[in-house]
């Protein structure tokens, strides 16, 4: 047990060095801003969020279901604010410091144009903590099926890697995905928000289908854009171009299962008289995207959103 004591302190030793050594490489310029100095403010929001998750669904067993109705109207239309707030700075910014859209490296001056880049992404990963409310407002609700792995691993992973990317890539393409995602959303929170005005509205809601199918496009977008960047070795962190297609690919694998188990096992299903599980299963992945109306959430998500967003429509009906 000495050797393996000393192999555990070495672990350790070492990673602290990296971690040491990483900051050395660390954005100078958000190093000050709300969140931003240590990774334990976020890692302390995703447990919490996580604790939530295991208590939440304890506390509500007994109880009634919260209605949140007029809360879910403002929460819904505050997020399509922000997400157009996101979207316009990003691109506006993009657009005044002549960013390529095929590559484009990270510029840690102080130009003004530049720091607005910064400051919109910086905004962009604070909405993926905002976003943890799509979550809590299920289990206030009751809503434990939308509630999937998929919907759990969306929020949490973005949110949290969103800190590296700020950290350390605060602009260049990060912007790419970013301005995507937060358009994709602006549309997704504007169908959720209009949903929460009941039936009467949701018959005009004929469009949420397309949500889904831009979900998707946006998702290969992404693998596309990054791919390209890798094979005309933009002198951008390769570390994080192979990162973000790994992460995309989780999302394409959670998605192609919840595609499965929605349209492809549940007929069956039904004659065997467990419908009851493939739905679970979708909506656990669709849910998960679809957190709180989310679907899409995430740039490198997108299929997860996805899944979302189509669990979501089915279910929407039958609520």
């Amino acid at each position: 047990s000495g050797l393996s004591m000393d192999i555990i302190k070495h672990i350790i030793n070492d990673t602290v060095e990296f971690y040491k050594w990483s900051l050395t490489i660390a954005d100078k310029r958000v190093q000050k801003w709300p969140l931003m100095d240590s990774p334990l403010p976020t890692l302390a929001i995703s447990s919490s969020y996580l604790l939530f998750l295991w208590l939440g669904p304890k506390y509500m067993q007994g109880r009634e279901p919260f209605q949140l109705r007029k809360t879910l109207i403002v929460y819904n239309f505050s997020m399509v604010v922000l997400n157009f707030f996101i979207f316009k700075e990003l691109f506006l910014a993009a657009r005044a410091a002549n960013y390529s859209y095929s590559c484009q490296p990270v510029d840690y001056s102080d130009d003004p144009n530049e720091v607005r880049v910064a400051a919109a992404l910086w905004w962009y990963f604070i909405s993926k903590g905002v976003e943890y409310l799509d979550t809590v407002f299920f289990i206030l609700r009751k809503k434990f099926s939308q509630i999937s792995f998929l919907h759990v691993y969306h929020h949490c992973t973005m949110f949290t890697l969103w800190w590296i990317g700020i950290k350390w890539v605060a602009g260049g393409q990060s912007f790419f995905g970013a301005h995507m995602n937060a358009a994709i959303h602006v549309l997704m929170y504007l169908y959720y928000g209009l949903a929460a005005f009941g039936p009467k509205i949701q018959k005009y809601l004929w469009w949420k289908k397309y949500l889904t199918i831009i979900q998707m496009v946006q998702f290969h977008i992404t693998i596309g854009h990054t791919a390209l960047s890798l094979y005309s070795d933009c002198p951008f962190p390769k570390w994080m171009h192979w990162c973000l297609i790994g992460y995309a690919l989780t999302f394409i694998i959670l998605f192609g299962n919840f595609y499965y188990q929605t349209y492809r096992r549940q007929p069956r299903r039904e004659t065997t008289a467990k419908p009851g599980k493939a739905l679970h299963n979708g909506a656990f992945n669709g849910a998960l995207t679809s957190s709180n109306g989310n679907a899409g959430k995430t740039d490198e998500k997108p299929a997860a959103a996805e899944s979302g967003r189509r669990k979501r429509k089915g279910r929407a009906k039958r609520e």
